[in-house]
């Protein structure tokens, strides 16, 4: 009973008395990025209907989208370094729910007809610039306050112990990804069903709560907590001339732009991650480097893209509610996973967990590709249940892995997070993972245009699945294999002592 006790207590109600009441405005920026998908199923369905984008142009357009991510250093460097009215942390929470407010009205004016200075093409793509830009500078300030909230001296003043801080750390970025998936789940059945009753237009002017959320977070609770810190002009001008260069080189369309960008994104990151980290010890560079290359490959995956979206909604016939019932499960097992399987990803080396959810991932997009094969048909035949079954079964199974990756490599994020560039630092680091979101973009992109997939044709789909799921098992795995004679270099460093707060 005592064993039993134990693990209710780590797994369940470690959480909860985890909880701070000065953790509120991030945990509302963090839930307002997960409820930012209220609107996503009626975006989908519209941009299917009433737009002439193809597969190929969506990707290729989400690859453009992960840019201002890829430049957080210069948010980074903004939120730390040039107050707004005095404010380093507040002002910049109303700046972004600002341009994401913007965004859903654009959105809604496309798809009413009363914004028609462009196409609707045009809009579409204005609209996901200016609510990417907003969710950025929000997730910015969320990312800084995530290390500074947690208490660096007890209430008399002393420091408190390295393995305590470590642990808050860890248990902030835990409640951050809760807080994120609760966002999620309250909204995804919801935004299902809103898009099946209401025109896109009412559900895209519906979705302007979501930036209110995260301001009403910043009101309730004082979220200036920010130390002073000057501002890093190697950063911020190296920023700014990178994203200046992004910006010209999509105006440009430059033959093979998009990779060229990334090849440059990869230097100029690394270059400033570098000029940031060279203060640490060698060992927390080292835990930090061998960490982000596996989590960086485990994230730069292809995927099917859009196809096979429209491959459902042909095919398998599934409408807005019941994708809404899928993210609705979806989400709420996410939920169960970070909060049952947190503690145990936490205490598990980073390449170890990442193996392990590869394997898992391949074996759960094995019905997905099997329904394309007709399984559907088989099942229904012998066993009584069709498509939606399927689906549901295998998103109830799937979910619960989908979210822990990030919770390790955000923990040693935190960890080793400088006094006076913690939202620097985070968005060094953000642009580095995210940079591997773009590769994942490309390498999409070169296998939408390999195996074509278009609407109401998908012939190629099946081989594009199997493709994209066997790229995604292979290469990770290799890449933890190459890798393992570091393994206990990394779980040392992990378990070392936090550095310094002075080391920084």
């Amino acid at each position: 009973m005592g064993f039993i006790r134990k693990a209710l207590d780590e797994s369940v109600l470690q959480p909860i008395r985890a909880m701070r009441r000065r953790y509120l405005p991030l945990l509302m920026i963090y839930f307002a990025a997960g409820a930012g998908g209220l609107a996503g199923i009626a975006e989908s369905f519209w941009v299917k209907e009433e737009l002439g984008l193809s597969a190929e142009a969506l990707v290729a357009l989400g690859v453009w989208l992960t840019v201002p991510w890829t430049v957080k250093m210069v948010f980074g460097q903004l939120v730390d370094g040039v107050p707004i009215f005095g404010s380093r942390r507040r002002a910049y929470v109303f700046l972004g729910a600002g341009l994401m407010a913007i965004g859903q009205v654009t959105l809604a004016g496309a798809a009413g007809k009363w914004i028609d200075f462009a196409r609707p093409e045009i809009l579409y793509i204005l609209a996901s610039i200016l609510t990417v830009l907003g969710t950025v500078i929000q997730d910015v300030v969320a990312d800084a306050m995530s290390t500074e909230v947690v208490e660096r001296e007890d209430e008399f003043g002393n420091p408190r112990s390295p393995e305590d801080v470590k642990a808050d750390l860890g248990m902030v970025q835990v409640l951050g990804r809760l807080a994120i998936m609760l966002g999620a789940f309250a909204t995804a059945g919801l935004g299902g069903w809103l898009a099946h009753v209401l025109s896109r237009e009412t559900v895209f002017l519906i979705a302007l709560v979501v930036p209110a959320i995260s301001i009403t977070g910043s009101l309730l609770v004082r979220a200036d907590v920010a130390e002073d810190s000057d501002v890093d002009w190697r950063v911020l001008g190296g920023g700014l001339v990178f994203g200046a260069f992004t910006v010209a080189m999509g105006f440009a369309q430059v033959p093979y732009g998009q990779e060229i960008v990334f090849a440059v994104s990869m230097a100029v990151v690394g270059g400033l991650l570098w000029i940031t980290v060279k203060d640490l010890g060698h060992e927390a560079k080292s835990s930090i480097f061998y960490a982000a290359i596996v989590i960086f490959v485990f994230r730069a995956m292809p995927s099917v893209g859009p196809g096979g979206s429209w491959w459902q909604i042909d095919d398998l016939g599934f409408d807005e509610a019941f994708f809404g019932v899928l993210g609705q499960i979806g989400t709420g097992l996410a939920i169960a996973g970070i909060w049952f399987g947190s503690g145990f990803v936490t205490r598990k080396p980073v390449t170890w967990v990442l193996a392990f959810l590869t394997i898992v991932g391949t074996l759960l997009s094995l019905p997905t590709i099997a329904l394309y094969y007709g399984l559907a048909d088989w099942t229904q035949q012998h066993l009584g249940f069709g498509a939606r079954t399927i689906a549901v079964i295998d998103t109830s199974v799937s979910s619960p892995f989908n979210q822990l990756s990030m919770i390790p490599m955000l923990t040693l994020i935190a960890i080793h997070a400088p006094a006076g560039r913690r939202a620097t630092w985070f968005a060094l680091m953000a642009s580095l993972m995210n940079l591997a979101l773009t590769a994942a973009g490309l390498f999409t992109k070169l296998l939408n245009q390999i195996f074509v997939v278009t609407r109401g044709s998908y012939g190629e789909l099946g081989v594009l699945m199997i493709t994209a799921t066997a790229i995604g098992l292979l290469v990770p795995l290799a890449t933890i294999l190459l890798v393992g004679r570091r393994i206990r270099a990394v779980d040392a460093a992990r378990a070392a002592s936090m550095p310094a707060e002075s080391s920084a």
